[in-house]
């Protein structure tokens, strides 16, 4: 954003970055404090000022401060703030409507092809795309993961993994039963992409003679929710209108955990290529639910204010039984909006207006 900001003529003097995980700043504990700071730092106070504050919640009572600042006017404000302590759901709560929240999210595909220098890819063969699809979806993106060997990426995966488990679900929600966490966490991997209800993990349960709550479950998902580990998406009545209740999908916000901690992305293919497709809708700033038509189901109801887009994922078309079971559920949707089935198949089987795209192509360019 400072970067931006410069590009478009913004002097360097007035932008203020302050990460208050710095040693400069570890003094700056009240609000009285940080005022006389930046007060200290604004050097033209007659232009606008932008502020960007990394860490703000290290601040007691920042809340007050920035709200005062924007009723004023005066700056253009930027924070950022641990999940642990800041969750983007209480920012509602801090700061009364005034903002507007930018979701960041592990490298998508095509970012990680920038980072690999790969960013003109029109000109590599798809061979070579392919090759860097499979480290994608076997470690997933999250950035630091990509300067490491592969047996130092499981361990950096792992640690991370735990150490978000540990500071954002079980210390800051006060969980004791640390084990069953981990057991919840291990079915929501397993079944990645699969419809399931809070019954299902109850009595996956009790298979190993747990017995727990389904209000438990759901507050145990709630809080992994929260952590921005997985993403909940409900199912829709497609004829209805209405949103169903109970089964629900979840998808894992990075794949890289689950190759540490669960394993064989490569074997569960059909899964880990809905999650990815998943995650990239979102990049894309869609509203997702599964679809139910009849007894029929669409993976992705993808919808903008101003369109709705229909979406079949799945590995490969081989069979004419896959074809088949693909392309119905698009069909039998009688009106005019796009349809889609995301295949990694290099050949296009596109038929009766549903239109098929292959999914490198669809990750690393502007396709949907």
């Amino acid at each position: 954003m400072i970067s931006e900001l410069k590009k478009e003529g913004i002097k360097e003097e007035n932008i203020i970055l302050i990460n208050f995980e710095l040693k400069e700043y570890f003094n700056i504990k009240n609000i009285s404090q940080l005022d006389k700071l930046i007060d200290n730092l604004v050097k033209n106070k007659s232009e606008k000022n932008y502020l960007f504050f990394d860490e703000i919640q290290e601040v007691e009572n920042w809340e007050k401060l920035i709200n005062s600042y924007l009723a004023e006017g005066k700056y253009d404000i930027y924070i950022t703030g641990s999940n642990a302590k800041l969750l983007s759901g209480e920012l509602a709560t801090y700061l009364t409507g005034r903002f507007v929240e930018i979701k960041i999210y592990p490298f998508s595909f095509l970012e990680f092809l920038e980072y690999k220098n790969s960013n003109q890819t029109s000109k590599y063969k798809n061979s070579y795309k392919k090759g860097l699809f499979e480290e994608y979806l076997k470690f997933g993106g999250m950035p630091l993961t990509l300067k490491f060997k592969d047996f130092e990426k499981i361990q950096y995966l792992t640690d991370l993994y735990n150490s978000i488990i540990f500071k954002d679900v079980v210390k800051r929600n006060e969980i004791r039963n640390i084990d069953l966490l981990y057991r919840i966490l291990q079915f929501i991997m397993a079944n990645v992409g699969q419809l399931f209800s809070a019954n299902s993990i109850v009595k996956y349960l009790k298979k190993d003679n747990i017995n727990v709550s389904v209000n438990t479950i759901y507050n145990y998902l709630s809080y992994i929710e929260e952590a921005c580990l997985i993403n909940k998406v409900k199912r829709e009545d497609l004829i209805g209108k209405k949103i169903l209740n109970h089964s629900e999908k979840f998808y894992l916000v990075d794949l890289g955990f689950r190759e540490s901690i669960y394993g064989n992305n490569q074997r569960d293919i059909g899964q880990v290529l809905e999650n990815i497709v998943y995650i990239e809708l979102l990049r894309r700033g869609y509203n997702i639910t599964v679809g139910k038509f009849r007894e029929k189901e669409v993976d992705f109801v993808c919808k903008k204010p101003d369109i709705i887009i229909y979406i079949q994922v799945s590995y490969i078309l081989a069979e004419e039984s896959t074809i088949n079971r693909e392309f119905e559920p698009l069909l039998r949707i009688q009106n005019n909006y796009p349809k889609y089935i995301i295949t990694m198949d290099e050949f296009d089987m596109s038929r009766q207006g549903i239109k098929h795209i292959n999914l490198i192509d669809f990750l690393s360019k502007d396709i949907i």
